[in-house]
């Protein structure tokens, strides 16, 4: 199967096409977001929270949080690893731990977490085209993953 690609003209819509996967994610699910400072990460890890049904007051922005943890239809635990260069060894353990746990994980700047990913995790690549125009680009490596990228497909 090949990548689906979305573009978004509005960090509305980037959050809206997000919501659209929270009712298929299970616990487990891990969503690798990947793109620059202002594509649009965390605005896409509101979307899955509303899609989880986080309530919204909770979403905060996690820039100078490694984590955050919300509540929902299933938990959702937010990982923003921005200010991690290198990952460090005494980290390790914790991430690992909830990146194999019984919640929904979305990881910003997930390249960083690379060698401890999963083998099936849903891989979100967000590219600036203009002042508020996203080209959002959904792989899947795995076969659950891959059946993520088929539902939102199928949905438009």
């Amino acid at each position: 199967m090949k990548p689906l690609v979305r573009v978004t003209r509005s960090p509305e819509a980037t959050r809206a096409l997000a919501a659209r996967l929270g009712p298929w994610l299970a616990p487990g699910d891990v969503v690798a977001l990947n793109g620059e400072l202002g594509s649009g990460k965390t605005e896409f890890v509101h979307g899955l929270a509303e899609g989880l049904k986080v309530p919204p007051h909770l979403v905060a922005s996690p820039s100078f949080t490694l984590v955050h943890e919300y509540p929902g239809r299933v938990p959702l635990v937010h990982l923003d690893l921005y200010r991690l260069e290198d990952l460090p060894p005494e980290l390790l353990p914790d991430l690992e731990e909830y990146l194999a746990g019984p919640q929904v994980v979305a990881a910003e700047w997930a390249r960083r977490l690379a060698p401890l990913l999963p083998g099936d995790y849903l891989e979100v690549d967000l590219e600036i085209l203009g002042e508020n125009q996203r080209r959002l680009t959904f792989t899947g490596h795995g076969e659950r993953s891959w059946e993520l990228v088929r539902k939102l497909a199928e949905a438009g």
